[in-house]
């Protein structure tokens, strides 16, 4: 299969990209800086230079292609616009990245016992209501002769498979405790997000690409931990200190607005288990923790 990846020289398309190809698929992906492609063409992946914003790109990757995925951004709409205009009518997949601070309640590093299911969302807060309308938006592509899929990831963990690239919330804890020397969570660390291992992220994509059935939502997730759990091996793995409780302000000052209230500050917990009744899909790395005190380093 001939596959367009955008987003491929990042953690979460790299590795999906170089998972294909290694399946078997003829892989294009694309990249922002050309002087990615000789990574791209390490892993057998033909580079193709260009943004999201280069509508006529998309649109003739997308037709040339016998799938698409979305792996470069969660919030662009003008480029799944794109895309959906070029795959119209064809019976193609549309395979979407999305991500679960979609059903985050921004906490402060507070608890939560809600937990959600693909079958029973609840409306987006104020701050997501747009990327949720995208996730929409594919979903609906269903009705126009796509076989459109959004596939909503949580927290992801592992090495990605192209060099340099890192997943986006743990290694902003690692840097900033190797910046400081203090590992610190947000407010009492309490909050929890599901989680996953990048590779069974890849197997999902590939599985979801041969038979998930159009205008269907997947979250993908295989455990879930508290940030207070996450940071304190963190701390562990660096031979630091105790993790410590950050105020929200003083985290929002370091990781922005969006990451701390979001990414790292809230609760995110959901079960996928359309990908597992559906597709067969089995995740194989279940503990962020033990991959934390084993691999991360």
């Amino acid at each position: 299969m001939k596959i367009f990846v955008t987003g491929a020289g990042g953690f979460i398309g790299g590795s999906i990209a170089a998972g294909l190809v290694r399946a078997g698929h003829q892989v294009r992906g694309l990249i922002r800086r050309e002087e990615q492609g000789d990574e791209m063409r390490r892993l057998g992946i033909e580079p193709v230079v260009g943004s999201l914003d280069d509508r006529a790109l998309l649109i003739d990757e997308a037709r040339a292609a016998d799938a698409v995925i979305n792996a470069a951004s969660s919030d662009h709409r003008g480029a799944v616009e794109a895309l959906i205009e070029a795959l119209a009518g064809s019976g193609k997949p549309l395979l979407h990245t999305s991500g679960s601070s979609i059903v985050g309640d921004a906490s402060g590093g507070k608890g939560s016992t809600a937990i959600y299911r693909e079958d029973a969302l609840p409306e987006p807060t104020e701050d997501k209501a747009a990327r949720v309308a995208i996730d929409r938006l594919v979903l609906d592509a269903a009705k126009r002769g796509i076989r459109s899929v959004v596939l909503c990831n949580t927290l992801i963990y592992g090495h990605g498979a192209v060099a340099g690239s890192a997943s986006v919330q743990l290694p902003r804890l690692v840097r900033q405790a190797q910046k400081s020397g203090i590992v610190r969570h947000v407010g009492a660390g309490e909050n929890i997000w599901s989680n996953v291992h990048i590779d069974d992220v890849v197997e999902l994509y590939r599985l979801a690409l041969e038979k998930a059935p159009a205008g269907t939502f997947y979250f993908v997730e295989s455990g879930e931990a508290s940030y207070r759990e996450m940071s304190s091996a963190i701390a562990a793995a660096l031979r630091l200190g105790e993790a410590q409780d950050w105020p929200l302000e003083a985290a929002i000052e370091e990781w922005g607005y969006e990451m701390a209230s979001y990414g790292l500050g809230s609760n995110s917990r959901v079960r996928g288990e359309r990908a597992r009744t559906q597709l067969g899909w089995t995740p194989k790395r279940t503990s962020v923790i033990e991959w934390i005190g084993n691999e991360m380093l």
